[in-house]
């Protein structure tokens, strides 16, 4: 059963700002382009398989990396919520502090 993707306020905040600055950095779309295209193709395999990712010390919480990015995600019976999108080279301290 494939099941129906839903996006926190938090992850579409997340995506935009990741958007933003790569835009910025590299004055132009492309990348981020190439990058929503790599996030499309791992929402549909989520969809389709969502046990994909590794399981979390949160009940139902799973994780799937991505390039430097990790899609933190919920798998609820008819939904997968994502709950962030996490780029690994920031301070994990703060994704700790965010996953409580």
């Amino acid at each position: 059963m494939v099941r129906k993707i839903t996006w926190t306020v938090r992850a579409q905040n997340d995506r935009k700002e990741i958007f933003e600055y790569w835009n910025t950095r590299n004055k132009s779309n492309l990348y981020s382009k190439k990058l929503n295209g790599l996030i499309k193709e791992s929402l549909l395999l989520m969809a389709k398989y969502p046990l994909i990712g590794k399981l979390t010390d949160k009940k139902n919480v799973r994780i799937k990396a991505l390039k430097d990015y990790l899609i933190i995600y919920e798998v609820l019976p008819k939904e997968i919520v994502i709950l962030t999108i996490w780029d690994c080279r920031q301070n994990p301290e703060d994704l700790v502090r965010i996953m409580k």
